[in-house]
């Protein structure tokens, strides 16, 4: 058997690329109700559908951290799969709400990258990650930058 390559050396990440990365989750209401347990968010327009058909979008809404940590998490394969630690995220954007039943996407564009000055063994990639749903609105945006393992026979 042959292991999984996941992620990618420093060297491998190139300014202005945009991954479109391939995993995508359906977000289902058992999803949204275990991550609201889980984090104690008990905000009923997250978990009660008679208090959420009476605000705004007139249906349960998934919680906002839910849709970053998926989109987060379906970027690892390509970004940070050989990550030594993800440093920073920064501002992060809810740019239209998401519902039980969407299908989340996401997309990452390299903004920068620069080899570590103490450590020769890795270097620092930012980037920007936009995740969207089904009908190609975008529901969430932010900006990390990630510490980044670099090809061994270049350290």
């Amino acid at each position: 058997m042959i292991p999984a390559n996941i992620g990618n050396y420093f060297e491998e990440f190139k300014v202005g690329d945009i991954v479109h990365h391939s995993l995508s989750k359906t977000i289902f209401e058992s999803d949204n109700n275990l991550f609201s347990l889980l984090t104690m968010n008990y905000h009923p327009v997250h978990t009660n559908s008679d208090y959420a058909s009476q605000q705004q979008h007139g249906r349960i809404l998934v919680v906002g951290t839910l849709v970053f940590s998926l989109v987060a998490g379906i970027t690892v394969p390509d970004i940070s799969g050989k990550a030594i630690a993800n440093l920073d995220y920064e501002k992060i954007e809810h740019l239209a709400p998401s519902f039980v039943g969407d299908t989340i996407y996401a997309r990452t564009e390299i903004l920068e990258t620069r080899a570590s000055k103490s450590k020769p063994d890795r270097g620092i990639v930012y980037v920007e990650t936009t995740g969207y749903n089904q009908d190609g609105i975008d529901v969430i945006r932010f900006r990390r930058h990630v510490l980044v393992k670099r090809k061994p026979e270049e350290a």
